[in-house]
């Protein structure tokens, strides 16, 4: 009975808080005081709520520590203090909620002059998202009345924790009444417009970069809402004005005109691949979202699309004369210029607006020559896989995409597949193989081979089969038959290769269903083994640990006089066929794991496997090897039976499992 040694032991923090003189500093500086917060210690919440203590609380997650105060005011107590403010405890989110002053100090951070700390901005952001989550009603109340809400959300938005405020604004609010109520409030205050603002050469990277995320994640916030609530009374407004193509064309007009900057032109695409997404409800009723999967107009932005079509051009300028970069020296040569983040994310933005089906901007892309443009920079850069994924799953989207649409009885030849397979590069696809044969292999050759395999697949049965398969036959011959030689040969070959089954398809059964009439002897060298197991067991670490535990005690050898004397005398290494691993047969001290049984094959002693009932032989006799293995397989595993020379009348041989040990296991 525990009760009767008053186990129980009761928080020293209930003795310190019968104290008068103590200061909140003495008690955050416990540490238990969150614990005991989040199991709602009613001493502690009493003194925590009272009005100072909340204040110098507030005032240490928002107000700037003197630089050359101690680490404990300047750190220990401001993680505390937020720790102890979001702890999700009803009694402190209704104090703050129901205490505008509260509020106001919150709020004055925002307010601050020049960029805000992180640390302290990270603080802040999480105690008004708890109450965004807790006290939805009274906090969004609260900033719809600042004016100023909106202008310092942006005059900040450089801080990535100010970024996650606007977002939690979208998130946390649970009621779709509310919601909406929100994002009709930010609509008006032209929040999209703002911060495609702050994507400009004029800002600095970090405004660039949050900017570009904020928006990004309210498409996919938006759209996810709108497949989940399908019964809204209104659209999302927010979502509804990215979508414009007049919003599109100001954020092109950022990217592109005037003085150009890669974090802009980076962070515009991301905005636009963004758009260009296509989206359907999984099972669970989330989006998945399918990169560079054949879109069409119906889910596709059909704003973003018409804005882009008359700046295609100056993105493909990009792809030819890229921004400045520096040489990038790698392990295997010079890069002048490296391919470089900006012309990675043009591609994509290509490969997603060629996949997106729109007859009007296809026909502007192959009109300058994107396509062959970007297999260009596929062979050239020879070892950027981010690249060859890109255009290899651009090129496979236009060759399995479906022709255009016209009367059933002319289909009409589809344009994109007539551009692709008719560049100079198809031809040179064989050439490049026998070129790499005994060579450094170039590292976009896996997606080439993909690259290949879809073109013939898609000859023989794809959409365009017929006007790929003719395609093929008006190359010149030479060419043709450099192709066909090239799918029969290396191609078919590296197919063969890599469909090889890595595992052996034949049929597998435990040896343990086996009958004792199927056991045979397994013949290995017992002198290396039994060697090689004695020269282990003498190299081991014999730690005290391993000295007292070894055996039985005292008290547990209770056998009669006769048996202790004899010891152990004898032995025999047999082998369980269904770990094919010795097994030692202890003559009088036979372990429990082993039954006793007559020698199926005669001659030494004999046994069955605890593990699995099969038979085991005998296969020699000989001294006491001093570790061996049973096994046993309780569950997984083997156990070992560690056994010194002769255990005598104070020692037995005791399993120890430590199967890995085992020098037999091997």
């Amino acid at each position: 009975m525990f009760w009767k040694f008053d186990l129980h032991t009761s928080s020293h923090l209930d003795a310190l808080l019968e104290r008068e003189d103590l200061s909140l500093p003495e008690l955050l500086d416990e540490e238990d005081v969150l614990q005991e917060c989040k199991v709602v210690n009613r001493k502690l919440l009493d003194f925590l709520l009272q009005p100072p203590h909340l204040q110098a609380m507030v005032a240490w997650v928002t107000q700037e520590p003197p630089a050359s105060g101690e680490e404990r005011l300047r750190y220990k107590y401001p993680s505390v203090a937020c720790e102890i403010l979001t702890s999700d405890v009803p009694q402190i989110n209704d104090a703050l909620g129901a205490d505008e002053s509260l509020l106001n100090r919150l709020y004055g951070f925002l307010q601050s002059s020049g960029s805000l700390n992180p640390l302290l901005a990270s603080f802040f952001s999480k105690v008004m998202g708890i109450l965004i989550n807790r006290k939805t009603d009274q906090l969004v109340s609260f900033l719809r009345k600042k004016d100023d809400f909106v202008d310092l959300l942006l005059q900040h938005i450089g801080t990535s924790a100010i970024m996650d405020l606007l977002l939690r604004l979208l998130t946390c609010v649970e009621r779709p009444q509310l919601r909406q109520d929100v994002v009709n409030w930010l609509n008006e205050e032209k929040i999209v417009q703002r911060l495609i603002d702050q994507i400009h050469p004029s800002k600095d990277d970090n405004q660039h970069s949050n900017a570009s995320q904020s928006l990004c994640d309210i498409i996919r916030l938006s759209r996810e809402q709108m497949i989940q609530v399908q019964d809204s009374p209104e659209p999302d407004q927010l979502l509804a004005t990215l979508e414009k193509q007049e919003t599109i064309e100001q954020l092109l007009s950022n990217m592109l005109e005037g003085e150009q900057s890669q974090s802009v032109i980076v962070s515009g695409v991301q905005v636009l691949l963004t758009l260009l997404e296509p989206r359907r409800p999984s099972m669970e009723g989330q989006l998945e979202l399918l990169a560079q999967a054949t879109l069409d107009s119906t889910t596709s932005s059909v704003g973003a699309l018409h804005a882009l079509r008359p700046r295609l051009g100056r993105f493909h300028q990009l792809l030819l004369e890229p921004p400045e970069l520096e040489p990038l020296r790698t392990t295997w040569g010079s890069l002048a210029p490296p391919l470089g983040n900006t012309r990675l994310h043009v591609v994509r933005l290509l490969a997603s607006a060629l996949s997106a089906n729109d007859a009007a901007l296809t026909q502007e892309l192959l009109a300058l020559d994107v396509p062959n443009t970007m297999l260009d920079l596929f062979f050239h850069y020879g070892f950027n896989n981010f690249l060859h994924a890109q255009v290899e799953l651009c090129v496979s989207a236009m060759l399995g995409a479906g022709p255009p649409d016209s009367g059933p009885e002319t289909p009409a030849p589809n344009p994109v597949v007539k551009h692709v397979s008719s560049g100079p590069q198809w031809p040179a696809v064989a050439l490049i193989f026998s070129r790499s044969a005994g060579g450094p292999r170039k590292g976009y050759m896996g997606h080439l081979t993909r690259l290949a395999n879809a073109l013939v697949q898609n000859a023989e049965k794809g959409p365009n089969a017929e006007q790929l398969g003719q395609l093929l036959k008006d190359l010149p011959s030479e060419q043709q038959e450099q192709w066909e030689a090239f799918v029969s040969g290396p191609l078919a070959e590296t197919n063969r290769k890599n469909t090889v089954d890595l595992v052996s398809t034949h049929h597998l059964h435990s040896s343990s269903d086996d009958e004792d009439d199927r056991l045979k002897e397994f013949s290995f060298p017992e002198e290396a083994v039994l060697q090689q197991a004695f020269m282990d067991f003498q190299m081991q670490r014999m730690t005290s640990a391993f000295i007292d535990h070894f055996g039985f005690n005292d008290e547990e050898f209770g056998e009669q006089e006769e048996s202790v004397n004899r010891g152990l005398s004898a032995s025999s290494l047999a082998v369980c066929r269904c770990f094919s691993a010795g097994v030692l047969l202890l003559g009088a001290h036979r372990p429990p794991l082993l039954r006793a049984q007559g020698p199926p094959y005669g001659g030494g002693d004999g046994g069955a496997c605890g593990g699995c009932g099969s038979g085991i032989t005998a296969l020699r006799e000989g001294p006491l090897c001093p570790r061996l293995l049973c096994p046993a397989r309780p569950v997984d595993g083997l156990v070992v039976l560690a056994v010194g020379p002769s255990p005598g009348p104070q020692r037995r041989p005791r399993p120890v499992r430590d199967w890995w040990d085992c020098p037999l296991s091997s």
